[in-house]
């Protein structure tokens, strides 16, 4: 057995192990039998307590390990299409990150990219997994830029869709975001309305319009997924807007050398249409690695896009995989 089928096989054991023999039989058949639905993504859900607090993650799959880092302020279901096509090949772990999803911080815990960083390492060291297959969306690049320029020996590739750069970070339309959330303001102003109207959610002037290029997404499931967890308290609320707060200062400044000198196979795949983050970002982007496996650019095609396309999604990360064989 090579070393990849080695610490792939090694993560497996160490997923199943987390409940023990006879929790380990039950969570593999709700592994295998989950869909994508709200119902099947519960299933799968784990919880781990961490000196940052605790998380929420899904692992499922068999193979290698595959890290998903999903955007704000969505959470880990945003990646169910993609596991259910890559599970048969990937040992897949969805996180959602401190602060979003069912993830909660200890009090006086920073949320942003850095601490986000620091908690992937305790989950994967956790799960024994020593390296995986990373593959991220919007502010969960940023995580994955600091993760691969930090900690190059945990990221066997690197998968980045629409998200923060360094020339974008954060994109001018999460300003009004990032001031809302100082104010304290932007759940009451956004997110509660679309949770209460998910046709709103879906409008021009939702977070379907925005970063959907499908006006069916977000689905009235996603919805609920997506903000029910970050409604439930005032402190999940806090947290969220910490979160947000965070994403204004530039954790990516000054990380071109460090990328540049990062020897992680990496490719990129971007939404063409996306109105966040701009075309320019993925063509910096390209030219920011040292080892880069190529850029694609997805018509009609938004921020959100893997969720919408998991297929194309899955399509990419094969190819990545595949260049990345030797």
């Amino acid at each position: 057995m090579n070393r990849r089928n080695l610490l792939g096989f090694g993560a497996r054991l160490s997923v199943l192990a987390l409940t023990g023999c006879a929790g380990a039989d039950r969570a593999d058949s709700a592994m295998a039998a989950a869909p994508s639905t709200p119902a099947g993504f519960r299933a799968g859900r784990r919880f781990l307590r961490t000196r940052f607090g605790k998380i929420a993650y899904v692992a499922r799959g068999t193979g290698p390990a595959a890290l998903f880092l999903h955007g704000f302020p969505l959470n880990g279901f945003q990646w169910r299409g993609a596991i259910d096509r890559l599970s048969p090949m990937r040992s897949c772990i969805v996180p959602d990150f401190l602060g979003m999803g069912l993830s909660s911080a200890y009090s006086g815990q920073g949320v942003g990219p850095p601490a986000q960083v620091e908690m992937l390492l305790a989950l994967l060291e956790h799960l024994g997994v020593e390296q995986a297959d990373v593959i991220a969306n919007d502010s969960g690049g940023a995580v994955a830029q600091l993760l691969a320029a930090g900690h190059p020996a945990r990221v066997r590739s690197l998968l980045l869709t629409n998200c923060d750069t360094e020339i974008e970070s954060p994109p001018a339309a999460m300003l009004p975001v990032i001031e809302l959330a100082r104010r304290g303001e932007f759940v009451s102003q956004w997110l509660a309305p679309w949770a209460r109207d998910p046709a709103l959610a879906r409008s021009e002037q939702g977070i379907g319009g925005m970063c959907y290029a499908n006006r069916a997404h977000p689905t009235d499931e996603a919805i609920h997924m997506y903000f029910a967890p970050l409604l439930d308290s005032t402190e999940r609320q806090r947290q969220l807007h910490d979160y947000a707060v965070a994403l204004g200062r530039n954790a990516l400044a000054g990380i071109r050398p460090a990328l540049q000198a990062c020897r992680v196979p990496t490719r990129i795949a971007w939404g063409g249409d996306d109105t966040i983050f701009s075309a320019r970002s993925a063509h910096y982007l390209a030219n920011s690695f040292g080892n880069f496996r190529g850029l694609r650019v997805l018509a009609n095609a938004r921020l959100f896009w893997p969720e919408e396309r998991p297929e194309a999604l899955a399509a990419q990360a094969r190819l990545l995989w595949d260049s990345s064989r030797g």
